[in-house]
């Protein structure tokens, strides 16, 4: 099969063998992938990688080893999405670390990562998953929907860390695709979402989906100019220096979410955290059936986020144009 591995920070096209599947585990046939940021973080050496790239997909099963036959009948043929932390329980380890043994199956000490750690991910024409990771994709949600599961599910996952049943507004520090998922979903229980960026055409996105904008310059200057102070206060914007600005915004004893990953350092002052008494969350996966079931309902359209989508045999064109300034998903179709 053809695939995209990391090699020297660069995307490596490479013909490689169809993967063998373990006992209860699935080999998927990639109908999407979609890039993301991070992919874009390993390449510059993120985890330092080595694998095939790839974690957001929607795809159809190809083959199931070990399931019983109403598990083959549930499964084959249809098209799914899928988690991406594989734990203990599907390499059939003795016993569970105490993560999986306490429902934390996303922090497994022995887990891989599909894309990101260890496991080959969805750059490629076929990957492999243990059937506890999978979710079956509704008929009325269509593929373009679909390859949002995964993130949008990160966006969810805020949701179920802080009660916002209360918050009448909160705030997102950034404009890019995570942050854009994140209004969305926020804005389903916030009355008032306001999304803080340095982007117009970005922002006019946000603005289509009901979302307020306000337009920043992402420099030391807006620690003057902005006044307004939230409750809630997510900082998505992909970058170290947005941490400042985002403690700055959070109303006394409210809370930041932590939602960038990068790679490199973040320089960090302490006090603010302190003096304001506020709760910061670190956030990262989430609930697949809270996304697709907002997917199923209408809740969000996510389609007006892509900007282009290439074949899987160019990915090595998409991930540079991905790079490229104003671009926001960029989709592989196999």
């Amino acid at each position: 099969m053809l695939a995209f591995r990391v090699s020297k920070g660069k995307l490596k096209r490479v013909s490689k063998p169809l993967p063998k599947l373990r006992p209860r585990w699935a080999l998927i046939r990639v109908r999407l992938a979609g890039v993301c940021n991070t992919d874009v973080e390993i390449l510059r050496g993120y985890h330092a990688f080595r694998g095939t790239l790839g974690h957001e997909f929607v795809g159809e099963v190809a083959d199931v080893r070990g399931g019983s036959a109403r598990e083959n009948t549930k499964w084959l043929g249809r098209r799914v999405c899928g988690e991406i932390n594989v734990a203990c329980s599907a390499y059939g380890y003795r016993s569970a670390c105490s993560f999986c043994g306490g429902s934390l199956k996303t922090h497994c000490v022995r887990r891989t990562v599909l894309g990101i750690v260890a496991h080959d991910g969805a750059f490629a024409e076929y990957l492999t998953l243990p059937l506890e990771n999978l979710h079956l994709v509704p008929d009325s949600v269509g593929d373009q929907q679909a390859v949002f599961v995964e993130p949008l599910a990160a966006a969810c996952e805020i949701l179920e860390q802080v009660n916002v049943s209360r918050l009448r507004k909160a705030a997102i520090l950034g404009d890019g695709k995570l942050a854009q998922l994140i209004a969305r979903v926020l804005r389903t229980k916030i009355p008032r979402v306001v999304m803080y960026g340095k982007h117009g055409n970005k922002l006019a996105l946000a603005q289509r989906a009901g979302i307020e904008t306000k337009r920043v310059h992402g420099d030391a200057s807006d620690l003057k100019k902005i006044k307004e102070a939230f409750p809630l206060l997510v900082e998505a914007t992909g970058s170290p220096t947005g941490l400042a600005l985002a403690q700055q915004m959070t109303e006394p004893r409210g809370t930041l979410v932590l939602k960038s990953t990068f790679h490199g350092a973040a320089s960090v002052e302490t006090w603010p955290i302190v003096v304001k008494e506020l709760t910061v969350v670190g956030s990262r996966c989430g609930p697949f059936a809270k996304a697709l079931a907002l997917l199923r309902a209408d809740k969000v359209d996510l389609r007006p986020l892509i900007t282009r989508t290439f074949s899987l045999a160019d990915a090595q064109k998409a991930i540079r144009f991905a790079q490229k300034p104003g671009v926001m998903k960029v989709l592989l179709k196999s």
